[in-house]
């Protein structure tokens, strides 16, 4: 089971801290052991010092002066070794000596030493001329114990910090993890099928950013589902009128109320439909198939000038039946891209009887052709209608043009200029919507160039 992300950042935190305190008290017990021992031999040296200056050679050889000294610092543990004047043997506890003739009592000396396996802090000094001396001894088990307490001080500080550390980490995971968990529930709404649900965009940039990301993403699926809804309704109406026709007739003749040359007349009519019909869910599934990896092309060199030449041919007898003037304008020379020649040529019918489906008798229609630096731009005109100028960037999507049109004009299933755009773009090149000098649309395609041709004459 996965963790919450407030455990995470708790255990993290607990983690960081964790290593913190343990190099901290590693550290820390060096430097207190250090400076406890720098303190204590200062201390022990101070109180040299403050002795040297009571006692001289006579304070020394004193028996009574010395015990009072010896006294004041018996309470803190301290052990003093006398030397009188004249180099006689050390007087003091045995250990105490031993300690102090280690460090040595003939100068001033500060020092640790060992005797017996247990250490020692000694400070010496020297007093008068004639070689008298004295040393204070602290056995370093008293240092140990005033380590130790430090040691415990900073244990203790240390184990607060983790707990602090760890109550940190757990309110900023929760903290930090509020957001999220809102973004996930908004997507959970989103999966359910709810378009309304919005995240508030707070907190740090990256979940702000998530929370941003989350409301544009439910913003894309209502407008696309919009447009399939309207795109069905599209294909609805478009589906809707060969169908009334096809039933209607086929229920005429099944009933015998259409014979002879209207039965012939009604098959015409139902066979027109049924091709109406053929053609549509052709485009649909080849729409569909270009967004899906198994689309194939077969690109390879071709000649867009032939192709409009023979493009030409097949449709100047198209718009002769319906009195609409066909003209071409093509350069001699070959005009080589490199594209799916059966593809190019769906996409030339393609336009053209969407062209010829809005120009009415005595209008022209252009195919025409011509060679830039921008490559080789072929271009589909007609003397149509045309259309809005807010038409044109949206021309390319599905059932956009049959919605605004088709209660005004000839229209066809509303997928074909979106099918002819997909087509061009995954053939490397461009197509684009504009008006055109002889009153109606424009839709030029763009492919670059694979050789060197001369402009036309």
């Amino acid at each position: 089971m996965r963790g919450t992300l407030a455990g995470r950042i708790t255990l993290v935190c607990l983690g960081v801290a964790g290593v913190a305190v343990i190099v901290a008290g590693l550290v820390g017990a060096r430097l207190v052991r250090t400076t406890a021992d720098n303190v204590l031999q200062s201390s022990l040296s101070a109180q040299a010092d403050v002795v040297a200056t009571q006692l001289d050679e006579t304070g020394i050889g004193n028996r009574l002066g010395v015990g009072k000294v010896a006294d004041v610092v018996r309470g803190q543990g301290i052990s003093v070794v006398v030397r009188r004047a004249g180099g006689g043997q050390a007087l003091g506890e045995a250990v105490a000596v031993q300690a102090a003739g280690k460090l040595g009592l003939a100068a001033d000396h500060s020092g640790r030493v060992t005797v017996g396996g247990s250490q020692y802090l000694v400070e010496t000094r020297v007093v008068g001329a004639r070689g008298a001396a004295f040393a204070l001894v602290l056995p370093a088990r008293n240092a140990d114990a005033t380590q130790r307490a430090l040691v415990r001080n900073i244990a203790l500080a240390l184990g607060i910090g983790l707990v602090v550390a760890a109550l940190a980490g757990f309110v900023s995971g929760r903290l930090l993890g509020r957001p999220l968990r809102r973004a996930a529930l908004a997507a959970g709404s989103l999966r359910a099928g709810r378009r309304d649900v919005r995240v508030p965009v707070q907190g740090p940039r990256e979940v702000a950013e998530v929370a941003g990301s989350l409301n544009s993403l439910a913003d894309a699926l209502a407008v696309s589902e919009a447009r399939q809804r309207e795109f069905l309704l599209s294909v609805s109406h478009e589906l809707r009128t060969p169908l009334t026709a096809v039933t209607g007739f086929a229920e005429a003749i099944a009933d015998g109320v259409a014979a002879g040359d209207d039965a012939v007349h009604a098959g015409r009519t139902i066979q027109r439909e049924a091709l109406r019909l053929e053609r549509l869910v052709t485009d649909l599934l080849e729409l569909a198939r270009l967004g899906a990896d198994e689309f194939r092309l077969d690109p390879a060199s071709v000649d867009l000038a032939a192709l409009v030449r023979d493009c030409a041919e097949v449709w100047q007898l198209r718009c002769a039946r319906e009195n609409v003037r066909l003209s071409v304008s093509a350069p001699a020379a070959p005009v080589v891209v490199v594209a799916d020649a059966r593809r190019l040529r769906q996409v030339v019918d393609g336009l053209a009887e969407n062209a010829l489906r809005v120009t009415p008798a005595g209008a022209p229609m252009v195919f025409a052709l011509s060679v830039s630096a921008a490559g080789a731009a072929l271009s589909v005109r007609d003397g149509g209608p045309g259309l809005a100028p807010e038409d044109y960037p949206v021309a390319f999507e599905r059932g956009v043009l049959n919605k605004r049109y088709r209660d005004r004009r000839p229209v066809g299933s509303g997928i074909g200029l979106a099918l002819v755009h997909g087509l061009v773009t995954r053939m490397g090149g461009t197509l684009t919507a504009g008006p055109a000098p002889e009153g109606g649309a424009a839709f030029t395609i763009v492919f670059p160039l694979t050789t060197a041709v001369s402009s036309p004459p």
